[in-house]
């Protein structure tokens, strides 16, 4: 008998997951086996993929793009022809309650063979639990957060996490501006955002910076006036952040007007192109590190900006990218073995190893977290660019 969840919602909603675990002879997709392999795999019928994104709420502008990133490698792996894939979007209103809600659904009444997403490591957090206890494997296509792959063997990620891609932008910064003394401010009530003052601090320690003074907001906040009038005030040589977009724009616009000219450093949530539509000239120089850029060598990254420019009429950005490449890394797992079953994806896609994609060469390491290339970018003329 397939084992149910309950949820308990506390201040930090704790999911409780009650019964004993499925085992694989309850798996309702174990006969999505064909024949062949590779390119010349064939399997009847449509392999039904979930994909939770949060495409209304906070994170709605995170959302949006990966939606069509995954229709995007939608239509072309279905034109490969051998596989057709029944891509399944639900939206979790970045609310994590929701989140387990649509993960409940994909994994019993869906019956899909892998979830994609969801957007936010805070829903991925409690949503995670639920893939894992009815093994249905899923792939995080923006999940940054510390401990997600940790939750158990069914979850994966091809999202760089902060404490891979901080670290990196810390010591490409401090090597550009020279930075001897910051000041840090976070969004506390979130895990990507807590994720990522974490990983800063231990940055900034590691580079021997020092962190002048450490402020915090909530992801409710939109006047951060007298907050930065505080970091003003330690006259630091620049300003860095962990804070989701909704607070970035804000943030970083307030912090022109009221005359801080210092440099401004940004996680992950700073990677949305609302960030220089928004703050305009305000978010020009903000440095933040990346999983991608459109200026990429990647070989597949030209073709990718071509048909997603041709198909939508806006450019990708971070979050299209790393969609795109999770939609791929299932199918290149599905083709590996020609099996749609729940455990085929899950064992096969623990085994992809240096695959081209547009993220660059990509493999999974032990923990099943992303191993590819990181960027480091500057707001230039309104657009990312790599900062040299």
């Amino acid at each position: 008998m397939r084992c149910r969840t309950s949820i308990a919602t506390t201040a930090l909603l704790v999911l409780t997951i009650a019964g004993c675990a499925s085992d694989t002879s309850d798996d309702p997709t174990a006969d999505r086996t064909g024949s062949g392999s590779g390119a010349d795999c064939r399997i009847d019928g449509a392999v039904p993929i979930g994909a939770a994104l949060s495409l209304t709420g906070p994170a709605g502008s995170y959302g949006d793009p990966q939606r069509k990133g995954l229709e995007l490698a939608l239509g072309e792996l279905n034109s490969k022809g051998g596989i057709t894939y029944d891509l399944r979007v639900e939206d979790d209103a970045t609310d994590p309650k929701q989140g387990i809600t649509v993960f409940e659904k994909f994994a019993t009444t869906d019956a899909v063979s892998v979830i994609l997403g969801p957007t936010l490591s805070t829903g991925a957090k409690v949503a995670d639990p639920v893939a894992q206890e009815n093994k249905v494997p899923v792939l995080g296509i923006s999940n940054t957060a510390a401990g997600i792959t940790e939750i158990g063997d069914y979850v994966f990620r091809d999202s760089l996490t902060e404490d891979v891609v901080i670290p990196q932008t810390i010591e490409k910064a401090k090597s550009a501006l020279g930075l001897k003394k910051v000041v840090v401010l976070y969004g506390n009530d979130d895990a990507f955002t807590q994720s990522g003052y974490e990983a800063f601090k231990g940055a900034l320690d590691e580079q021997g910076v020092e962190i002048a003074k450490t402020l915090t907001f909530s992801k409710a906040d939109t006047d951060f006036r007298a907050l930065l009038t505080d970091a003003k005030a330690a006259n630091a040589d620049a300003l860095v952040v962990s804070g989701l977009i909704d607070a970035a724009i804000p943030l970083v616009t307030q912090a022109r007007e009221l005359g801080i000219d210092k440099p401004i450093i940004g996680g992950n949530g700073f990677n949305n192109p609302k960030l220089m539509k928004d703050a305009g000239a305000a978010a020009e120089g903000i440095i933040v590190g990346a999983a991608w850029n459109s200026a990429s060598k990647a070989s597949k990254n030209a073709a990718f900006l071509e048909a997603y420019q041709a198909k939508f009429g806006v450019a990708p950005d971070q979050f299209a990218a790393q969609a795109y490449t999770g939609f791929v890394l299932v199918d290149a797992a599905v083709r590996e073995g020609c099996s749609a079953s729940r455990e085929a994806i899950k064992d096969n896609l623990g085994k992809l190893k240096d695959v081209d994609t547009v993220l660059g060469t990509f493999s999974f390491d032990d923990n099943r977290d992303a191993v590819h290339p990181a960027v480091v970018q500057i707001v230039k003329d309104g657009k990312f660019a790599v900062l040299e």
